[in-house]
C-alpha cells in the first residue's frame, strides 16, 4: 500500500454495476453496490444516471461527490453504514427524492449543508448514529416529511420548527442527552410508582402505614398536578417501527434498517 493511502477497496467497473441493477417491488430501477467494499464514489455509474435508486450502504464510502447531482431521476438513496462526514451541496439538487438514508455515518451539525433544506419532496430523512449535536433550525422548511430519525446522536434539544412540521407523523429521538424528555419520563415512572400503593382499603392498614399512605397520596395529587399544567410543547413518539434503530455494526440484513 502506498505511503499516505488508505485501502483502496474494490474496484467498480460499468459492467459490475450494469449487473448489480435490480427492479424492486415499486418497479423502479435500483442499483445496488451495498457491501462491496467501496472507499470511495464509482464515476462509472455516472452512465447509468437514469435510475430511480441507489443503494450505496454498508461501503466504506467518506465522501459524497457533488457528481451526484447527475441522478435528477433519483428517488430513493441509501447510504447508511458508511464513513460519511458532509455531504456536497449537490445532493440539493435532487428535487425529485423521497427517502435519504443517512443513518450510522460520522456526519456532524457542519457536515449538513443548507441546500439540504432544497429537498422539498423529502418524506424518509434518516440522520441518527452519527455525532450531531444540533439539528439546523432550516430543516423545518421540509414540509412534505413524514419520518425523522435522529436517534442516538449528542442532541440536547430539538428545534420547534422540527416539532411544528405539519406532515410529521414519526420522530425517532431516542438515545440523545435531552433534558426535557428525561425529566418527563422521570416524572411518570414516580406517579406510577406511588399509584402502585394503593391497592388496599384504609381499614386494612395500621396507623403507621396509614400515615405513610397519606404523605405519598399528597405527593401523587402533586405532581398529577404539574403533569397536567398547559405546554406549548408537541409531543411526538420517540420510537416507531419504521425508523429502525440498528446496533452500531451493520445488520446482515438491510431491510431491517431502513424506514419504509
Amino acid at each position: 500500500m502506498p505511503k499516505g493511502k488508505g485501502p483502496q477497496g474494490k474496484r467498480i467497473t460499468l459492467k459490475i454495476a450494469k449487473n448489480s441493477i435490480r427492479v424492486a417491488f415499486n418497479g423502479r430501477r435500483r442499483l445496488d453496490l451495498s457491501k462491496m467494499g467501496i472507499t470511495t464514489f464509482p464515476k462509472c455509474i455516472l452512465e447509468l444516471a437514469d435510475v430511480e435508486e441507489i443503494d450505496l450502504s454498508r461501503n466504506m464510502l467518506k465522501k459524497i461527490p457533488n457528481i451526484i447531482e447527475k441522478f435528477q431521476n433519483l428517488m430513493w438513496l441509501d447510504l447508511h453504514s458508511n464513513q460519511i462526514d458532509e455531504l456536497p451541496p449537490a445532493i440539493g439538487t435532487l428535487q425529485n427524492l423521497t427517502y435519504l438514508n443517512l443513518c450510522n455515518n460520522k456526519l456532524t451539525t457542519k457536515g449538513l449543508p443548507q441546500e439540504l433544506t432544497l429537498l422539498k419532496s423529502l418524506r424518509t430523512l434518516n440522520l441518527g448514529l452519527n455525532h450531531l449535536e444540533t439539528i439546523p433550525t432550516t430543516l423545518g422548511s421540509l414540509k412534505e416529511l413524514i419520518e425523522l430519525g435522529l436517534f442516538d446522536n449528542a442532541l440536547t434539544s430539538i428545534p420547534k420548527s422540527i416539532k411544528k412540521l405539519p406532515k410529521l407523523e414519526r420522530l425517532n429521538i431516542k438515545r440523545n442527552p435531552l433534558p426535557e424528555f428525561e425529566e418527563k419520563e422521570e416524572e411518570t415512572d414516580l406517579v406510577k410508582r406511588v399509584e402502585s400503593l394503593y391497592l388496599v382499603e384504609q381499614k386494612d392498614l395500621c396507623g403507621s402505614c396509614l400515615q405513610t399512605c397519606k404523605g405519598e397520596r399528597e405527593e401523587m395529587h402533586r405532581l398529577e398536578e404539574m403533569m397536567l399544567s398547559p405546554s406549548d410543547k408537541p409531543s411526538f413518539p420517540s420510537s416507531f417501527p419504521s425508523l429502525v434503530t440498528p446496533n452500531s455494526s451493520a445488520r446482515d440484513n438491510q431491510e431491517e434498517w431502513r424506514m419504509k
